[in-house]
């Protein structure tokens, strides 16, 4: 079996045992001599011919990334109809027309709020169904790879990336994205940006494998992590200087950045917001299949099958919160318009409530926590002390050079004020950088005619070449000490998240001869430049913000641990525990669990290893957040109950996320924390108060039922009654929510909503007892004769007691003197309370059996009313001091 076919069969293994088989893969190849890789993978220097190609396409596929198409549209829409309570109400309306054909006001009502919920659902989710689709449009450019003609001969050729297979000799040049995961055979000053797969802004050096490399790779029992391995560069990436010629070892779904396309395809997992509609709707349904059996057995014995049948089913339809679909799209989709309008586009709705459930937030580091931009941070000199003699020196050497200007080269150029020092000096020659030396140097002169060689480079390589030190204004023979000490504090500076550059000149008299890397000797050490990617401003006051709002942040970061800890520590995160991937890629989930538990920053962490840091805290009961834009963040932002990206993201982070912010801006997530919270507020309002109301209703229709000879109320009066409260409820998405609500995060429990709908339900069923007394007993409504004034009496009080039940459940506090409603809840109560009040007076209220009630009953029904009121605060009280919440 050949390697490729090996890998085949790995990726096909699930989860971490694919990822260890891949790993061991790419770690063998590494460091394979290249004569020994080229056989193994049946090739050689003068490339493949037309045949092998063929066979090896045919053998592994073209070179493209896995990917998932999105679902047609008709599936989507029937997808949005698997909700229990929209089932449910369908096979109520679907036996309402088998029984009663003739009459379909039953099944219209139903059928339009289902009708209404459904497709708000499904508009919202059509157009965020694509998760992988743009991996593919990374990679439709072309490679530059060497294959044998048809006579014999090799030749560079331009071929489509798909089309490339294991085996192939590719050439990589400036500028080249790298096309499949390769393995260098020769390289020259290459740098490769892995920022795409790492979030380190900086390239990192690729090396073809030495001879001692290959020996020591023999001896070694573990190896680094895959981005870590310097002769292998990765699909997805980009080549940033240099040229190299290499081995394609992987393509398609085998390459590294496959593994990741393959974690992001396929059914999301459920998110918390997707647990608890579950569990509550299941709460519910279980409540109605113990009453509606018991009231249909009732009503069988006393008034016949047929007519037991409809009432029962009258009384499901009651007791199914059917607007609770719409009712919570509405709600998720005023989060979205509110949240739109502070840059924040929600692709999922159903991420809203998530973002308020969220105590955990996970967060990459570069460009969320920093600028994600390179800045000279301090200039020293050799004790230590700022320098302005080494800026200038840094300065005139990263103007005057001629090469490719890093980032920090520009860092320093960015300090404009020292363009009058330029100005003084002219070019004379360059020594340009080359990654043996690791530093450069240009030669300068003034007028004067003396020439000023300046050197900068990485800490070693300039301490080798140094025979003097500048201390203070004296110029000291470098000693061992010496050099200790700047190794020292280039070290400290390093632990402190920096990056360092030491800086080196020399004075000699003008002559005519070139320079070269000769001369860099005996030069005087000057000082050093530090750099790094700062923190924003607003992080540290946006951490406060979110852990005063009960979240915790969590930093997880490709970048390396020290300059991770840096950052977080002037942020304000707690930096006393971090762990670097390595530390947890061969832990149990149960010690996994422990670590993630305590530590609060997570370095040169893997896409997988992030992902698996999500499902660890998940597993400890947290809904997570995940903020990240790189495609190493996506497995993540996908595990995540609610996954955060940025719209210059990369195209896969996108995909993968459930929102993106406009602006990268952690103020900006506080701000959606909040409005979750509302719009989890208002959704848990909808459902206790039709939990708890529908049960006191069918708790009263069951005493009722058990001694009146007659229906307490007929079916369609009870679809009426359920369809007048339903409407009340249409309002809530607009309500506000008291402060103290949103000070901490909020989470399904369905326990409570069982609890509280036992509690707070028989309140109501209290005073509908009452008025079953007084119409039988004062106002003579105790025959079937009379039981129209019985029914009429009973809809206006139950219809009262539950609309303002709406004011007396919204918040815990006292309704209209501590706390009151939004205007838009006000004015449809109100509406709806005249309504149901003048109802019977109307024609519609005679047709469905209502009749005129006597002016006196009013008085009664005052009474009635404010009686309620009073026991349900009272309830509200004793609810609050027992179990410690409310909503």
């Amino acid at each position: 079996m050949t390697k490729q076919s090996n890998q085949a069969v790995a990726v096909k293994a699930a989860g971490k045992g694919a990822a260890v088989l891949l790993h061991a893969a790419v770690a063998q190849e590494a460091f394979q001599a290249n004569d020994a890789l080229l056989a193994s993978l049946d090739t050689n220097l003068t490339g493949l011919d037309e045949e092998q190609i063929e066979d090896r396409l045919n053998r592994d596929g073209s070179n493209e990334v896995s990917h998932e198409k999105p679902p047609h549209w008709t599936r989507q829409l029937l997808r949005t109809f698997k909700n229990p309570f929209i089932i449910v109400l369908l096979i109520l309306a679907v036996v309402q027309v088998v029984i009663t054909p003739d009459d379909l006001s039953g099944p219209i009502i139903i059928a339009v709020m289902v009708s209404i919920s459904v497709l708000l659902s499904f508009s919202q989710e059509y157009r965020s169904s694509r998760a992988a689709e743009n991996l593919k449009a990374m990679v439709r450019n072309t490679a530059t790879v060497t294959r044998r003609a048809s006579d014999g001969h090799s030749e560079r050729i331009e071929v489509p990336v798909s089309e490339l297979v294991v085996g192939d000799i590719v050439h990589l040049a400036a500028g080249d994205m790298v096309p499949a995961d390769i393995r260098l055979l020769t390289a020259k000053d290459l740098f490769i940006s892995q920022a795409i797969l790492t979030g380190e802004s900086l390239p990192v050096e690729k090396l073809a494998p030495t001879h001692a490399q290959i020996e020591q790779h023999k001896q070694q029992t573990s190896h680094d992590s895959l981005l870590d391995l310097t002769t292998v560069c990765y699909m997805g990436t980009n080549v940033v200087s240099g040229t190299a010629s290499a081995v394609v070892v992987s393509t398609g779904a085998r390459t590294y950045l496959g593994s990741i396309a393959r974690t992001i395809t396929g059914q999301r997992v459920q998110t918390s917001f997707d647990r608890g509609v579950k569990s509550v709707s299941w709460l519910l349904i279980r409540f109605m299949l113990v009453m509606v059996p018991i009231v249909l057995g009732i009503q069988w014995f006393k008034h016949g099958f047929f007519e037991a049948l409809l009432f029962a089913l009258s009384v499901a339809v009651g007791l199914t919160p059917e607007m609770l679909p719409l009712i919570v799209t509405a709600n998720l989709a005023k989060g979205a318009l509110a949240m739109s309008k502070r840059k924040v586009v929600v692709k999922r709705l159903n991420a809203i409530q998530n973002f308020g459930a969220m105590d955990v937030l996970c967060t990459d580091k570069t460009g969320t926590l920093t600028l994600d931009k390179i800045v000279l941070e301090r200039h020293l000199d050799l004790d230590g002390e700022e320098s302005d003699e080494a800026l200038e020196y840094g300065y005139l050497n990263s103007h005057f050079q001629t090469g490719l200007k890093n980032l920090m080269d520009k860092a320093v150029l960015a300090h404009r004020d020292l363009e009058g020092t330029v100005a003084r000096y002219r070019v004379v020659d360059e020594i340009p950088f080359d990654f043996q030396r690791r530093r450069m140097s240009v030669v300068v002169a003034k007028d004067d005619g003396e020439h000023l060689l300046i050197c900068k480079g990485a800490v070693e390589e300039m301490l080798s070449i140094c025979a003097f030190a500048r201390v203070g204004d004296v110029i000291e023979p470098m000693t061992h000490e010496r050099r200790q000490e700047i190794k020292a504090m280039t070290h400290r500076l390093n632990e402190d998240g920096l990056r360092v550059l030491v800086v080196a000149m020399q004075r000699e008299p003008s002559h005519e001869r070139p320079y070269s890397v000769a001369d860099e000797s005996g030069l005087i050490a000057v000082g050093c430049l530090a750099f790094l990617d700062p923190p924003k401003d607003s992080a540290a006051t946006a951490i406060l913000a979110l852990h005063a709002h009960g979240v915790e942040v969590k930093v997880i970061t490709g970048d390396n641990e020290a300059v991770a800890r840096k950052i977080c520590r002037e942020v304000g995160l707690d930096v006393t525990h971090s762990v670097q991937g390595r530390d947890i890629e061969s832990l149990q989930d149960a010690e996994l669990d422990a670590l993630v538990a305590r530590v609060t920053v997570f370095a040169k962490m893997s896409p997988a290893q992030k992902a698996r840091v999500v499902k660890s805290l998940q597993r400890q009961g947290h809904t997570v957040g995940f903020l990240g834009d790189g495609i190493n963040d996506a497995p993540a932002l996908r595990e995540a109950d609610v996954g955060i990206s940025v719209d210059t993201a990369t195209d896969i982070a996108k995909e993968s996320a459930d929102i993106i912010l406009l602006e990268k801006n952690l103020m900006v997530l506080e701000e959606g924390v909040l409005e979750g919270r509302v719009t989890f507020g208002n959704i848990m309002k909808y459902i206790k108060m039709t939990a708890s109301s529908n049960f006191g209703n069918v708790l009263s229709m069951l005493i009722a039922s058990a001694f009146l000879p007659f229906l307490p109320m007929l079916p369609l009066q009870v679809l009426v009654l359920n369809l007048l409260y339903d409407i009340s409820q249409l309002s809530i998405p607009f309500d506000r929510m008291d402060d103290d609500y949103l000070r901490k995060p909020r989470k399904w429990d369905a326990g409570d909503i069982g609890r509280f709908m036992v509690w707070v339900g028989p309140a109501s069923s209290v005073f509908d007892m009452t008025t079953f007394l007084l119409l039988w007993y004062v106002f003579g409504a105790n025959s079937a004769a009379h039981q129209s004034l019985f029914q009429s009496g009973w809809f206006i009080e139950s219809l009262l007691t539950q609309t303002l039940v709406v004011h007396m459940i919204r918040t815990r506090k006292i309704p209209f003197l501590q706390s009151s409603a939004a205007a838009p809840v006000l004015g449809l109560t109100t509406a709806i309370i005249v309504i149901g009040m003048l109802l019977p007076y109307t024609a519609i209220g005679t047709k469905i059996g209502m009749m005129e009630m006597p002016g006196v009953y009013f008085g009664w029904l005052a009474i009635t009313v404010l009686a309620y009121c009073a026991l349900t605060q009272l309830v509200k009280v004793v609810y609050i001091r027992r179990f410690g919440r409310w909503l």
